[in-house]
């Protein structure tokens, strides 16, 4: 996320009706040069007004979107309506990485950017970490450069065609085994046992964990992420302790609604 200078808010100052302004957000996400906006009803009159405002201080932004519903099945994509520019179809670069990916097509979340850096720097060389909903490949890029071997699994037939050409572009694709079907579909697998697993759990399916736990090789780590309050955390954690697994990290990932946040656990199976 991003904020832009001086702030939009200020900026759209004297421009903007004073009764909306309160709803307009100093902060968009940035992929590439493709800003995403989730913009209020209330703001629907003004939204070529906060387009043009924000392209007049951020050059390098090209296409502005406005996000219309949140993602969404089994694809997790969200539905776009095009404020500006005729792309949506960019390159974005994170922590010494490039993606090229549709923003409209495949889900990507740059706020996951410290997190993906944090786990992935875990990753030891020779390892073998499978990492199911890999989506354009943020988990998975980071994770083959440091040397393991990394079993990638996407649904979505636009997202795992980024994927590849992500493992190419970023010269890993030795390291990589990309598959395109359903993330829980692992018979074909030549290994049954990971070092690793990385799970960017999509909202509502929490039987993830369950489901890949018996791939994980003891000692393994997993890093599972789900979507919970605050309160159901010491539940959660006594759940996983009882399934055979010392919580060794956990910490919020940012909010997705009033209460609810992304939430990582970093586990190890004893053995």
């Amino acid at each position: 996320m991003y904020p832009v200078a001086m702030g939009l808010r200020d900026q759209l100052a004297g421009i903007l009706p004073a009764d909306v302004l309160p709803y307009v957000s100093d902060h968009f996400e940035v992929i590439g040069d493709i800003a995403v906006l989730a913009l209020p009803e209330r703001l629907e009159p003004w939204k070529q007004t906060i387009a043009q405002a924000i392209v007049s201080r951020r050059k390098n932004i090209t296409t502005i979107l406005n996000k219309k519903e949140k993602v969404a099945g089994s694809s997790r994509t969200a539905r776009y309506e095009v404020l500006m520019g005729e792309r949506t179809v960019t390159v974005h670069r994170e922590s010494g990485f490039s993606y090229r990916l549709d923003v409209g097509r495949a889900f990507f979340s740059t706020r996951m950017a410290q997190e993906r850096k944090r786990v992935t720097g875990q990753v030891g060389s020779g390892e073998r970490v499978y990492i199911p909903f890999a989506g354009a490949g943020p988990f998975v890029i980071p994770a083959a450069a440091q040397g393991a071997v990394v079993y990638a699994m996407e649904n979505n037939p636009d997202a795992f065609r980024y994927l590849q050409k992500n493992a190419d572009l970023n010269h890993v694709t030795g390291n990589c085994h990309l598959f395109l079907g359903d993330a829980f579909d692992t018979e074909h697998f030549p290994y049954k046992e990971f070092n690793r697993i990385i799970i960017p759990t999509p909202y509502g399916m929490d039987h993830a964990l369950e489901t890949f736990l018996p791939l994980l090789a003891e000692g393994g780590m997993v890093h599972f992420y789900t979507f919970k309050a605050k309160e159901q955390i010491p539940a959660l954690i006594a759940a996983y302790e009882g399934k055979g697994l010392t919580v060794r990290y956990s910490a919020p990932c940012g909010n997705i609604a009033p209460g609810i946040s992304r939430r990582v656990f970093d586990m190890v199976h004893r053995p």
